[in-house]
């Protein structure tokens, strides 16, 4: 957990677009309990959501499946499912940039909003 959190501040994470460190924390355990290797289908959109932040195929990368994907991120989704988070975070960060920011993630607002996300980096010294 405390890897994950400084490697997060580390690229960046920490303040982007006003979301808080401990918050993009917060989402990654409730999203894939910070498996990077997490993956998710939804039979609806016939979309998956890949990695750590479960970052959907339908609109922001590519797993040569989903119908009348986007690719927003310009990212190959196994490449969100790797050890190395650097992908992953750069399409996080593309994701929160749209209008509809952090609440594009269900987990966020279910497990983060309004609550004290202190929790997910205390005694990390991050």
């Amino acid at each position: 957990r405390c890897e994950l959190a400084r490697t997060l501040k580390r690229l960046g994470m920490d303040g982007f677009k006003g979301v808080s460190l401990a918050t993009w924390m917060c989402v990654a355990k409730w999203e894939s309990d910070y498996n990077t290797r997490a993956t998710n289908y939804n039979p609806g959109s016939r979309s998956t959501d890949y990695g750590i932040f479960q970052i959907n195929s339908r609109y922001w990368c590519n797993d040569g499946k989903t119908p009348h994907a986007e690719n927003a991120c310009h990212v190959s989704c196994s490449e969100l499912l790797q050890d190395n988070i650097s992908q992953a975070v750069k399409c996080a960060k593309r994701v929160v940039s749209d209008p509809q920011g952090i609440k594009a993630w269900v987990a966020w607002k279910k497990h983060c909003q309004n609550k004290d996300v202190s929790q997910y980096v205390r005694n990390c010294g991050v």
